[in-house]
């Protein structure tokens, strides 16, 4: 997946991954409740428990993530979705590649790549994959929309 927005790499990378633990509880509490670390100091191995929000916006509770490896200079961020029952008993792990790209316009462009790894035979509907994609949009927009309200943080 990618998505275009007019704030500068930097900014946006700022927001939607180093400050994504608190900023999306935040201005989207019906989506994420909270994120604890587990373990480690929030690089490379940290693991992450994410609460998700009550009500039509996810019907899980919770998902355990690990860092596998954040580069600040390049805006790029690699995570793993290990264990929660979000994984629905049907995937052993979605392992995430973040990459956020200058554009020519002063914004920047994120690319999302997602590998899904199934337990034995057992196939991912592409309207399940969709409704993923939806959701991280939507959190991409919301994030996108406090930047641009609140742009003080984000120098």
């Amino acid at each position: 997946m990618e998505v275009a927005t007019g704030v500068p790499p930097a900014k946006m990378f700022q927001a939607f991954v180093l400050d994504s633990d608190t900023l999306i509880p935040k201005i989207l509490p019906q989506a994420i409740k909270s994120v604890e670390i587990l373990e480690g100091d929030g690089g490379a191995g940290t693991i992450k428990q994410i609460n998700f929000g009550q009500g039509n916006c996810s019907q899980f509770k919770t998902v355990r993530n690990r860092i596998d490896e954040i580069d600040k200079e390049n805006f790029s961020y690699s995570y793993t979705v290990m264990e929660g029952d979000a994984l629905m008993n049907t995937v052993e792990k979605i392992c995430n590649e973040i990459k956020i790209e200058a554009t020519s316009n002063g914004g920047s462009i994120c690319k999302n790549k997602c590998t899904y790894y199934t337990i034995g035979d057992i196939e991912i509907k592409e309207e399940e994959i969709k409704a993923g994609k939806e959701k991280a949009l939507a959190i991409f927009r919301a994030i996108e929309e406090y930047i641009l309200h609140y742009p003080n943080p984000y120098k």
